[in-house]
């Protein structure tokens, strides 16, 4: 017993290890100088935050962080509204064609963005939401609600019926039920789709680099991508960029860690 707790111990160091070293690197990248050729598993030690300034003022940061909120806030929104309902139904009433589309939602899981993107680009040029928010926004919302019905649909399924039963008694229609009794025990599963859409949505690149061409609707993502060119990469200017790109959404984790766990834990249980 002890054997295997210290092995379990011994993993998830290693697991744990595994993902904090690219953030070290990342780090001791970005407040090297240019001209510092040392390893870059050595922590300079000085202080250099011209790489930060320069990420900023070169790849408009200011534009692209405020292109970053409006798409990624507006989805979230639509992706947590609309799941939500949708959701409500088919954990309520198993009917042959809720299980049905349930299981459609289910299936759109294991298709990747990438092999819909040629009619995807056809698409949006007919429509007219290219370079427009409301068309990113859209696709952002469309790939990511099958996983989010998933979750809700699990975690609802969990919740008593007869919640339901005492909140109609008491005159609720269906949305009161919902948004009044469903939706405050939502929270958990709620935060664990903000955390993994919002990450997702947040540093999203190849939607973002097809749909949003024009340099005043670029994402931080692809701004930064601008670094990297043949006659140079500004690998310092990039991991600075990229480590203020991540501080949102490392806040944003932070705020809700608590609920994360429980809501990926409970959202997996039914469906």
């Amino acid at each position: 017993m002890i054997r295997n707790k210290s092995g379990l111990t011994a993993l998830s160091i290693l697991i744990c290890l595994v993902h904090i070293l690219p953030f070290y690197i990342l780090v001791t990248t970005s407040f090297k100088a240019v001209d510092d050729l040392s390893s870059k598993w050595v922590m300079p030690g000085y202080v250099y935050l011209e790489n930060f300034r320069n990420a900023w003022v070169e790849a408009k940061l200011g534009t692209a962080f405020q292109n970053n909120l409006i798409v990624t806030v507006i989805a979230i929104m639509l992706i947590v509204i609309f799941g939500s309902i949708a959701a409500y139904p088919l954990s309520r009433r198993q009917t042959k064609w809720n299980k049905f589309i349930y299981m459609l939602f289910v299936s759109a899981l294991i298709v990747p963005p990438l092999t819909s993107l040629v009619p995807l680009y056809k698409f949006m040029v007919d429509l007219g939401g290219m370079n427009q928010y409301w068309g990113i926004i859209l696709l952002h919302v469309a790939f990511h609600l099958p996983m989010t019905i998933f979750l809700y649909t699990g975690f609802i399924s969990t919740i008593p019926r007869e919640l339901d039963e005492a909140a109609m008694i008491d005159g609720a229609g269906q949305f009161g039920l919902i948004y009044r009794i469903i939706l405050p025990l939502l929270t958990p599963i709620t935060a664990t789709v903000i955390i993994l859409h919002g990450v997702s949505v947040w540093n999203d690149f190849q939607f973002s680099l097809f749909f949003l061409q024009k340099p005043e609707l670029r994402t931080v993502t692809v701004a930064l991508s601008s670094f990297f060119a043949e006659d140079g990469n500004k690998v310092g200017w990039v991991a600075a960029g990229s480590f203020m790109g991540a501080l949102p959404m490392v806040v944003v984790y932070l705020f809700l860690q608590r609920y994360f766990i429980q809501g990926m834990a409970a959202g997996a249980v039914k469906g």
